[in-house]
């Protein structure tokens, strides 16, 4: 491995907020850029800590930020030949240490290096000892000597650590991770891990058989007991670690935590025990999970097999094996489960037995694999006696996007809230815990105290007796089941919409009237006396502007209460509110808030440039991933003039960079005229009333889409015919 950090192209073009092709240019344009030091020709490296200065001399960044500069040491301490997350085990220890027993580190700091070297190693090994238990040190594969790029490591850490907290440090890694390998590595997103949690309640043990990066059990309290099992120890290790950094300093080990090694199906870490509630997002689609030698195992109730095709029903059973009776289970499953002939045997056995209580289509981003609408099954492991046998099904992915299209146009405070087209980013996870957690809370308590079962929803959900749904097929998939919803909001609320439609409309301003003047002479002093490019007006001083490149660490708006709002290059193309808070308390070293009059640009493609207003949901805003933020002085430049050229064919088209299969922003070669201040702002005057009529236009033909489609729905479920004049 090398002895000192490494970056590719994509990474410093990652470092400076460019693409790939800028730092290309880089290369042939500067004589003075770093030479490569490994690599190939095709792939070189360069030195880090060249790059730093190089990039820093040229203006391109001020600082590395700690987390690009952990990182570059992480990967630079992985062995080609080992586990990609090893570093990341060493890492997570290390941060176990500054959280649980600062005080250790606080001795150690200024040791020397030789000291250093094998004194904080002890340290680490004693903590995790008093954390998991004697085992801690050898199940996490600690060293008892360190170099001195791991010391480096170590001192890098604590600073991010006092930036963000342990446990803030180690996420910001993990996603780092996590975004490096999302071929290997499809972690549960924390929506998705909360709404299992929620659905199971507080039992006083949780298992995960799929633990992966731990999310399903970090939803669930540090003094619940949680157990889980992973195929690979590297990452079961990152895992424990995980929910260790999560869990108060305070609490007195070793933690009730235990995660073991090994393929849940065919080596069982828990064989005979049974827990209040076993969740999990199991792998999907393995045709090898075991099913030879798994012939007469003991989870097959009744002998009943899965089919080789069905590892995810074996994955149902398993858990529903480890559930403790009356216990909770749930899964997060490919819709396929639900209707592909072969497992139509074990789900009809899961519905004679009583055990199969709710499926719940998901909208499609709320779990990976992302595009697909994911189902989420509940059961009960049965209790001797109980004869309830009546199913849950609700289409949540439907009644979300109806109530998100609704609430969107109703309103019209933006161009449209998307949720209805499905996407990682266009889940209303509020709205749909409610939708999900009302139906199931109703249901399950319900069916626990003999009570009359809730009215079913037309559209949302419905109660189903196990024995109508036993036929040649078993298709438990909800929109087959589920009547039809009645029309949006019926015919006053067709007229609601009707009537905000006419008024958008009639509020537009004439487009003749936004139209520059034919035949027309140049305005006085508005003659451009050549162009100046946005670089050369940094270089003035006239301008700042910072570049987010992959972003702050965030979280899902409504997840819990309050945080700094954070906007993506998403939510400002869309023209919506921020749709993340920060992830942690603060946010990285030298980021920045959104001040009245700066003006926002996406960093992939162009088209979109915003000012932020003196009030509103962009004031006070972080930066999410791939954004330009440019502040210009008042005094030497006008922001709705900037953000009019940086929105126009010609201001961007020259200073596009392109890479494999996107197109940047290059934003400092953008061109402006050079115009006097008033010139500037009579066209920024222009330029803001031609993007309130875009944005105004776009929230009418939002609005137009979703009138259509409630009356299309109520014409087919047999409302009136309007009249043909």
């Amino acid at each position: 491995m090398p002895d000192r950090p490494e970056v590719t192209a994509v990474e410093i073009a990652r470092l400076a907020g460019v693409g790939r092709a800028a730092v290309s240019n880089w290369r042939r344009r500067h004589p003075d850029f770093p030479l490569p030091v490994g690599g190939t020709d095709a792939s070189p490296t360069f030195a880090l800590g060249e790059v730093e200065s190089w990039l820093r001399a040229q203006g391109k960044i001020a600082e590395l930020p700690l987390l690009e500069r952990a990182w570059q040491l992480v990967d630079t301490l992985r062995d080609p030949a080992g586990h990609p997350a090893a570093p990341l085990v060493e890492a997570g220890a290390l941060l176990l240490l500054l959280h649980r027993a600062p005080d250790r580190w606080t001795e150690l700091a200024d040791q020397p290096d030789t000291r250093l070297a094998t004194a904080l190693p002890r340290a680490v090994a004693d903590t995790a000892v008093h954390t998991f238990g004697a085992d801690g040190p050898r199940a996490l594969r600690l060293t008892g000597l360190l170099g001195s790029t791991q010391l480096n490591l170590a001192r890098l850490l604590a600073a991010l650590a006092a930036e963000a907290g342990p446990a803030g440090a180690y996420e910001q890694l993990l996603t780092r991770y996590a975004e490096a390998n999302t071929r290997q590595l499809s972690p549960t997103p924390p929506e998705a891990a909360d709404l299992l949690a929620a659905v199971a309640g507080v039992p006083a043990t949780v298992l995960d058989p799929a633990v992966g990066l731990g999310a399903v059990l970090l939803a669930h309290p540090s003094t619940t007991g949680r157990y889980g099992q992973d195929a690979d120890p590297v990452i079961g290790a990152l895992a424990q670690l995980r929910l260790a950094l999560h869990a108060p300093a305070g609490e007195p080990g070793p933690l009730p935590l235990a995660l073991r090694t090994g393929d849940a199906l065919r080596a069982d870490g828990y064989p005979g025990d049974t827990f209040e509630a076993v969740l999990c997002q199991p792998p999907y689609n393995e045709r090898d999970w075991g099913h030879d030698e798994l012939q007469y195992d003991t989870r097959w109730p009744g002998g009943l097999v899965p089919p080789r095709g069905e590892s995810e029903l074996a994955w149902v059973l398993h858990c529903l094996a480890h559930t403790r009776p009356g216990g909770l289970t749930a899964l997060l499953l490919p819709p396929t489960v639900a209707s592909r002939r072969a497992g139509r045997r074990i789900r009809a056995e899961l519905l004679r037995s009583g055990a199969l209580r709710a499926v719940v289509a998901l909208p499609a981003g709320a779990a990976p694999p992302y595009g697909v609408p994911l189902h989420l099954w509940v059961l009960r492991a049965p209790r001797p006696g109980d004869d309830f046998r009546q199913v849950l099904l609700l289409d949540a992915g439907a009644a979300g996007a109806a109530g998100a299209a609704w609430a969107s146009a109703a309103g019209a405070s933006g161009p449209s809230g998307a949720t209805a087209e499905g996407g990682r980013d266009k889940v209303d996870w509020p709205a749909l815990r409610r939708t999900v957690l009302d139906a199931w809370r109703g249901f399950d308590l319900a069916a626990r105290e003999g009570l009359p079962l809730p009215a079913d929803r037309p559209g949302v959900n419905r109660a189903v007796a196990a024995i109508d749904l036993l036929d040649d097929e078993t298709d438990l998939s909800p929109a087959r089941h589920v009547p039809p919803a009645a029309p949006v909001g019926g015919a006053a609320e067709l007229s609601h919409l009707g009537g905000r439609l006419a008024e958008l409309l009639a509020g537009l301003d004439d487009p003749t009237a936004l139209l520059p003047e034919p035949g027309a002479e140049p305005v006085a002093g508005a003659a451009p006396a050549g162009v100046v490019s946005i670089g050369e007006l940094v270089r003035a001083g006239a301008l700042e502007v910072y570049s987010s490149g992959t972003g702050a660490a965030t979280r899902p708006v409504g997840v819990t209460p309050g945080g700094t709002p954070v906007l993506t290059d998403q939510d400002l193309v869309a023209g919506n509110p921020p749709s993340a808070v920060l992830g942690t308390a603060t946010g990285p070293a030298g980021d920045v808030r959104t001040r009245p009059g700066d003006v926002l640009v996406p960093a992939l493609g162009g088209g979109t440039a915003r000012v932020v207003p003196a009030e509103g949901p962009l004031l006070g805003a972080a930066l999410g991933r791939q954004l330009h933020l440019l502040r210009p002085d008042p005094t030497v430049l006008d922001p709705e003039f900037l953000a009019g050229h940086l929105r126009s064919t010609a201001g961007t088209r020259r200073a596009a960079s392109h890479a494999t299969t996107t197109a940047r922003l290059d934003i400092r070669r953008v061109e402006l005229p050079r115009l006097p201040l008033p010139a500037q702002q009579r066209l920024g005057v222009a330029f803001a009333r031609l993007a309130a009529f875009d944005t105004a236009l776009g929230q009418a033909a939002a609005l137009a889409r979703t009138l259509a489609q409630a009356a299309t729905d109520a014409l087919a479920t047999g409302a009136p015919t309007p009249s043909a004049d």
